[in-house]
Order: structure tokens, then sequence, then C-alpha cells
């Protein structure tokens, strides 16, 4: 019994250690307004890949994470986080978020302000998050 506990405790552990970058996920697909199904499903994809886990629990992250949201009013704190995995990994949350801003086939001046600042937070160039932009622009297009 006691070794399911501490199974259990360590499954949680591991599904926080993502919370700040699920969360920041969620305050971009929040940021203009209209957080649609679709944003949803790209975050319940990433939550899936990050943590090894089925749809199911995915959700359940995902409500987590989107109380988390609601409690912060700022970014510092997500992206502190973030700054502690290789350049790569930060380079994927930024490909993410973009994906999440033309989800609806557009960008507002809210979600290009917030990608530039959470670029500069990350120590990302305008010019790879210019590049990753344009990748996921043609990705749109190309479906």
């Amino acid at each position: 019994m006691i070794k399911n506990l501490f199974k259990k405790q360590k499954k949680e552990n591991q599904n926080d250690k993502y919370l700040p970058i699920i969360a920041l996920l969620v305050h971009a697909a929040k940021i203009d307004e209209n957080y649609t199904e679709t944003e949803k499903t790209i975050i319940k994809k990433v939550i899936m890949e990050l943590n090894k886990i089925s749809l199911d629990e995915s959700k359940k992250i995902l409500e987590i994470a989107e109380k988390a949201e609601e409690k912060s009013n700022q970014i510092v704190g997500f992206t502190s986080e973030i700054k502690k995995y290789s350049m790569e990994f930060r380079l994927k949350i930024i490909e993410i978020i973009w994906k999440i801003v033309y989800s609806d086939g557009a960008s507002d001046n809210y979600e290009s302000n917030l990608v530039r600042r959470l670029c500069g937070l990350l120590y990302i160039s305008d010019r790879d998050s210019g590049m990753i932009k344009s990748k996921v622009q043609e990705n749109i297009t190309k479906k």
C-alpha cells in the first residue's frame, strides 16, 4: 500500500514538472479572448507527448493548468521554469505557441506581442522566432 502511494505521488510530481509550460500554452491560447477547442486539442497533444500519458489524463492536467493560468497574473513565473531546459526545447515551445496563435488562421497584435515578450524572456532571437513562425505558416497553407 505504501509503495502504491509513492508511485502515485511520483507520477503526480512528474506531471507538475511541466505545469508551468502547459499553463503558458493556455495563456497563449486565451490571449485573444477566444479559447477554442482547436487550441485545447493542440495543448492536450503536447501534454500527452511531454508526460507519455493518455488523452483522458491529459484532459485532467489541462484543467489543472487552466486553473494555474487563471491564478497567475504574469508570464515570468512560467518562463523562469522553461529557461531551465535546453534551447532546442525552448524553440519547440515557441513553435507550439505559434501553432496555437495560427490555429484560427491569423495572428492579432496581442498574440504577436506575447510571442515577442516570451522570446525575450526565453533568450530566443527574433530571427529564430521569425523562422519558426514562417515554418508554421507554411504548414498551415499546405493543409
